[in-house]
Protein backbone atom coordinates (compact mmCIF):
# COMPACT_ATOMS: atom_id res chain seq x y z
CA UNK A 1 0.00 0.00 0.00
CA UNK A 2 1.47 3.01 -1.22
CA UNK A 3 1.51 6.35 -0.20
CA UNK A 4 -1.35 9.21 -1.20
CA UNK A 5 -0.09 11.08 -4.58
CA UNK A 6 -1.05 14.28 -3.63
CA UNK A 7 0.21 16.21 -6.39
CA UNK A 8 -1.79 13.87 -8.25
CA UNK A 9 -4.29 14.44 -6.08
CA UNK A 10 -4.41 18.19 -6.96
CA UNK A 11 -4.41 17.29 -10.93
CA UNK A 12 -7.21 15.11 -10.81
CA UNK A 13 -9.22 17.18 -7.98
CA UNK A 14 -8.36 20.14 -10.97
CA UNK A 15 -9.74 18.33 -13.68
CA UNK A 16 -13.11 16.92 -11.55
CA UNK A 17 -13.18 19.72 -10.13
CA UNK A 18 -13.61 21.88 -13.50
CA UNK A 19 -16.28 19.17 -14.63
CA UNK A 20 -18.49 20.24 -11.73
CA UNK A 21 -18.08 23.61 -12.34
CA UNK A 22 -18.87 23.22 -15.96
CA UNK A 23 -21.96 21.04 -14.70
CA UNK A 24 -23.10 23.85 -12.47
CA UNK A 25 -23.19 26.69 -14.89
CA UNK A 26 -24.97 24.33 -17.71
CA UNK A 27 -27.57 23.25 -14.85
CA UNK A 28 -27.97 27.08 -13.11
CA UNK A 29 -28.13 29.39 -16.41
CA UNK A 30 -28.77 27.14 -19.35
CA UNK A 31 -31.27 24.67 -17.54
CA UNK A 32 -32.46 26.18 -14.60
CA UNK A 33 -32.03 29.80 -15.14
CA UNK A 34 -35.66 31.39 -15.67
CA UNK A 35 -36.68 29.19 -13.00
CA UNK A 36 -34.42 30.47 -10.58
CA UNK A 37 -34.53 34.26 -11.63
CA UNK A 38 -38.41 33.40 -11.16
CA UNK A 39 -37.74 32.07 -7.94
CA UNK A 40 -35.62 34.80 -6.50
CA UNK A 41 -38.39 37.67 -7.45
CA UNK A 42 -41.15 35.47 -6.04
CA UNK A 43 -39.13 35.37 -2.59
CA UNK A 44 -37.71 38.74 -2.85
CA UNK A 45 -33.84 37.23 -2.72
CA UNK A 46 -31.16 39.08 -4.35
CA UNK A 47 -29.55 37.40 -6.99
CA UNK A 48 -25.95 36.22 -6.56
CA UNK A 49 -23.24 38.46 -6.85
CA UNK A 50 -19.80 38.14 -8.29
CA UNK A 51 -18.33 37.44 -4.90
CA UNK A 52 -21.11 34.50 -4.79
CA UNK A 53 -19.19 33.53 -7.75
CA UNK A 54 -16.23 33.53 -6.98
CA UNK A 55 -16.69 31.51 -3.58
CA UNK A 56 -18.92 28.98 -5.46
CA UNK A 57 -16.17 28.02 -8.02
CA UNK A 58 -13.47 28.04 -5.38
CA UNK A 59 -15.46 25.95 -3.15
CA UNK A 60 -16.40 23.30 -6.19
CA UNK A 61 -12.46 23.00 -7.33
CA UNK A 62 -11.63 22.34 -3.56
CA UNK A 63 -14.55 19.76 -3.66
CA UNK A 64 -13.16 17.80 -6.95
CA UNK A 65 -9.70 17.93 -4.93
CA UNK A 66 -12.00 16.53 -2.07
CA UNK A 67 -13.38 13.42 -4.09
CA UNK A 68 -9.81 12.48 -5.85
CA UNK A 69 -8.64 12.57 -2.53
CA UNK A 70 -11.31 10.61 -1.40
CA UNK A 71 -10.84 7.89 -4.49
CA UNK A 72 -6.82 7.57 -3.45
CA UNK A 73 -7.73 7.13 0.47
CA UNK A 74 -10.36 4.03 -0.44
CA UNK A 75 -8.48 2.66 -3.18
CA UNK A 76 -6.29 0.61 -1.27
CA UNK A 77 -9.36 -1.31 -0.19
CA UNK A 78 -11.82 -1.28 -3.27
CA UNK A 79 -8.82 -1.24 -5.87
CA UNK A 80 -7.83 1.24 -8.78
CA UNK A 81 -10.66 1.82 -11.17
CA UNK A 82 -13.88 3.28 -12.36
CA UNK A 83 -15.92 1.21 -9.75
CA UNK A 84 -14.18 3.29 -6.90
CA UNK A 85 -14.06 6.43 -8.48
CA UNK A 86 -17.88 5.78 -8.61
CA UNK A 87 -18.44 5.34 -4.83
CA UNK A 88 -15.85 8.37 -3.99
CA UNK A 89 -18.35 10.45 -6.40
CA UNK A 90 -21.47 9.17 -4.58
CA UNK A 91 -20.23 9.74 -1.14
CA UNK A 92 -19.73 13.51 -2.52
CA UNK A 93 -23.13 13.37 -4.29
CA UNK A 94 -24.83 11.97 -1.32
CA UNK A 95 -23.80 14.97 1.36
CA UNK A 96 -23.74 17.80 -1.24
CA UNK A 97 -27.14 17.23 -3.50
CA UNK A 98 -28.91 14.34 -2.00
CA UNK A 99 -28.50 15.62 1.70
CA UNK A 100 -28.25 19.40 1.80
CA UNK A 101 -29.96 19.49 -1.27
CA UNK A 102 -32.77 17.70 0.02
CA UNK A 103 -33.05 19.79 3.30
CA UNK A 104 -32.26 23.09 1.64
CA UNK A 105 -34.99 22.71 -1.13
CA UNK A 106 -37.35 21.78 1.24
CA UNK A 107 -36.79 24.52 3.55
CA UNK A 108 -37.12 27.01 0.72
CA UNK A 109 -40.32 25.45 -0.56
CA UNK A 110 -38.64 24.15 -3.94
CA UNK A 111 -41.02 21.72 -5.61
CA UNK A 112 -40.01 18.01 -5.86
CA UNK A 113 -39.87 17.46 -9.18
CA UNK A 114 -37.24 19.93 -9.65
CA UNK A 115 -35.49 18.75 -6.40
CA UNK A 116 -35.45 15.54 -8.54
CA UNK A 117 -34.24 16.28 -11.53
CA UNK A 118 -31.03 18.50 -9.75
CA UNK A 119 -30.19 15.37 -7.59
CA UNK A 120 -30.17 13.09 -10.64
CA UNK A 121 -28.10 15.76 -12.69
CA UNK A 122 -25.74 16.30 -9.45
CA UNK A 123 -25.25 12.08 -10.04
CA UNK A 124 -23.95 11.85 -13.07
CA UNK A 125 -21.92 15.33 -12.74
CA UNK A 126 -20.56 13.90 -9.68
CA UNK A 127 -20.21 10.51 -11.17
CA UNK A 128 -18.44 11.90 -14.11
CA UNK A 129 -16.15 14.37 -12.33
CA UNK A 130 -14.94 11.20 -10.23
CA UNK A 131 -14.12 9.02 -12.97
CA UNK A 132 -12.47 11.48 -14.41
CA UNK A 133 -10.07 12.68 -11.33
CA UNK A 134 -9.73 9.13 -10.78
CA UNK A 135 -8.21 8.55 -14.23
CA UNK A 136 -5.19 11.24 -13.47
CA UNK A 137 -4.79 9.37 -9.81
CA UNK A 138 -1.42 7.30 -9.95
CA UNK A 139 -0.24 6.21 -6.63
CA UNK A 140 3.32 7.35 -5.53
Amino acid sequence: MGKINFARVLLGGLVAGLILNIGEVLLNDMVLGAQMKAFFAEHKFTEPGTNFMIVAVVLTFLLGIVIVFGYAAIRPRFGAGVKTAIIAGLFAWFGVYCYSGTIDGMLFGIPMNAMLMVCAWGLVEYILAAIAGAALYKES
